[in-house]
Protein backbone atom coordinates (compact mmCIF):
# COMPACT_ATOMS: atom_id res chain seq x y z
CA UNK A 1 0.00 0.00 0.00
CA UNK A 2 1.04 3.44 -0.44
CA UNK A 3 0.54 6.78 0.43
CA UNK A 4 -2.76 8.02 -1.16
CA UNK A 5 -4.52 11.54 -1.13
CA UNK A 6 -8.44 11.78 -0.79
CA UNK A 7 -10.92 14.39 -0.58
CA UNK A 8 -12.78 15.16 2.41
CA UNK A 9 -15.56 17.17 1.66
CA UNK A 10 -13.08 19.49 0.08
CA UNK A 11 -9.82 18.98 2.44
CA UNK A 12 -6.70 17.63 0.68
CA UNK A 13 -5.74 14.82 2.60
CA UNK A 14 -2.65 12.95 2.55
CA UNK A 15 -2.98 9.58 4.00
CA UNK A 16 0.38 7.97 4.73
CA UNK A 17 0.29 4.20 4.04
CA UNK A 18 0.11 2.12 7.35
CA UNK A 19 3.13 0.04 5.91
CA UNK A 20 6.61 1.50 5.54
CA UNK A 21 9.66 2.42 7.56
CA UNK A 22 8.27 3.96 11.29
CA UNK A 23 8.76 7.74 11.15
CA UNK A 24 10.92 8.98 13.89
CA UNK A 25 12.25 11.87 13.23
CA UNK A 26 12.23 15.54 12.17
CA UNK A 27 13.87 14.53 8.73
CA UNK A 28 10.95 12.19 8.39
CA UNK A 29 8.66 14.45 8.77
CA UNK A 30 10.13 17.06 6.31
CA UNK A 31 9.75 14.14 3.75
CA UNK A 32 6.33 13.09 4.48
CA UNK A 33 5.52 17.12 4.34
CA UNK A 34 7.26 17.61 1.35
CA UNK A 35 5.04 14.26 -0.59
CA UNK A 36 1.91 16.63 1.12
CA UNK A 37 3.08 19.96 -0.60
CA UNK A 38 3.78 18.51 -3.47
CA UNK A 39 0.48 16.63 -3.98
CA UNK A 40 -1.65 19.72 -2.89
CA UNK A 41 -2.79 18.26 0.56
CA UNK A 42 -3.76 20.41 3.62
CA UNK A 43 -3.95 17.51 6.37
CA UNK A 44 -1.72 14.24 6.87
CA UNK A 45 -2.80 11.66 8.16
CA UNK A 46 -0.45 9.48 9.34
CA UNK A 47 -1.53 5.68 11.12
CA UNK A 48 -0.12 4.93 14.62
CA UNK A 49 1.64 1.86 13.53
CA UNK A 50 3.82 4.11 11.39
CA UNK A 51 5.28 5.70 14.43
CA UNK A 52 7.81 4.74 16.44
CA UNK A 53 7.27 4.12 19.91
CA UNK A 54 9.40 7.19 20.57
CA UNK A 55 7.06 9.70 19.45
CA UNK A 56 4.70 8.26 22.51
CA UNK A 57 7.42 8.69 24.92
CA UNK A 58 7.43 12.44 25.10
CA UNK A 59 10.48 12.63 27.23
CA UNK A 60 12.21 11.83 23.89
CA UNK A 61 10.90 15.12 22.08
CA UNK A 62 9.96 13.19 18.40
CA UNK A 63 6.71 13.77 18.86
CA UNK A 64 7.35 17.25 19.51
CA UNK A 65 9.30 17.95 17.25
CA UNK A 66 8.08 15.98 14.63
CA UNK A 67 4.33 17.81 14.79
CA UNK A 68 5.83 20.92 15.26
CA UNK A 69 7.06 20.68 11.60
CA UNK A 70 3.83 19.89 10.47
CA UNK A 71 2.44 23.34 12.47
CA UNK A 72 5.88 25.00 10.76
CA UNK A 73 4.83 24.55 7.52
CA UNK A 74 1.20 25.13 7.73
CA UNK A 75 -0.12 21.51 7.28
CA UNK A 76 -2.86 19.58 9.73
CA UNK A 77 -2.31 16.59 11.31
CA UNK A 78 -3.69 14.01 12.37
CA UNK A 79 -2.63 10.82 14.25
CA UNK A 80 -5.05 8.23 13.03
CA UNK A 81 -5.62 5.24 15.24
CA UNK A 82 -5.57 3.88 18.95
CA UNK A 83 -3.41 5.24 20.89
CA UNK A 84 -4.60 4.26 24.46
CA UNK A 85 -1.86 2.08 25.32
CA UNK A 86 0.20 4.72 25.46
CA UNK A 87 -2.06 7.15 27.35
CA UNK A 88 -2.89 4.95 29.52
CA UNK A 89 0.58 4.28 30.56
CA UNK A 90 1.24 8.22 30.16
CA UNK A 91 -0.50 10.78 32.55
CA UNK A 92 1.61 13.38 30.13
CA UNK A 93 0.95 12.06 26.83
CA UNK A 94 -3.04 11.69 28.02
CA UNK A 95 -2.49 15.59 28.51
CA UNK A 96 -0.87 15.83 25.66
CA UNK A 97 -3.54 14.21 23.29
CA UNK A 98 -6.50 16.46 24.91
CA UNK A 99 -4.24 19.31 24.57
CA UNK A 100 -3.82 18.66 20.75
CA UNK A 101 -7.30 17.99 20.06
CA UNK A 102 -8.53 21.17 21.12
CA UNK A 103 -6.44 22.93 19.14
CA UNK A 104 -6.46 23.42 15.31
CA UNK A 105 -3.67 21.32 13.53
CA UNK A 106 -2.62 18.21 15.51
CA UNK A 107 -5.11 15.72 16.08
CA UNK A 108 -5.33 12.35 17.85
CA UNK A 109 -8.32 10.18 16.07
CA UNK A 110 -9.48 6.74 16.09
CA UNK A 111 -10.03 6.44 12.89
CA UNK A 112 -10.06 7.66 8.98
CA UNK A 113 -14.10 8.62 9.53
CA UNK A 114 -13.54 10.76 12.74
CA UNK A 115 -10.75 12.92 11.00
CA UNK A 116 -13.24 13.52 7.77
CA UNK A 117 -16.54 14.45 10.83
CA UNK A 118 -13.61 16.75 12.06
CA UNK A 119 -12.86 17.98 9.14
CA UNK A 120 -16.19 18.94 7.71
CA UNK A 121 -16.79 20.78 11.04
CA UNK A 122 -13.54 23.07 11.37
Amino acid sequence: MTDTLRDFDGTAVLMCAANGDPLREERDAIDVIGEAMYLGAAWVAVPVERLHDDFFRLRTRVAGDFLQKFVNYRLGVAVVGDVSPYTEASTALRDFVRESNRGTHVWFVPDTEALRLRLTRA
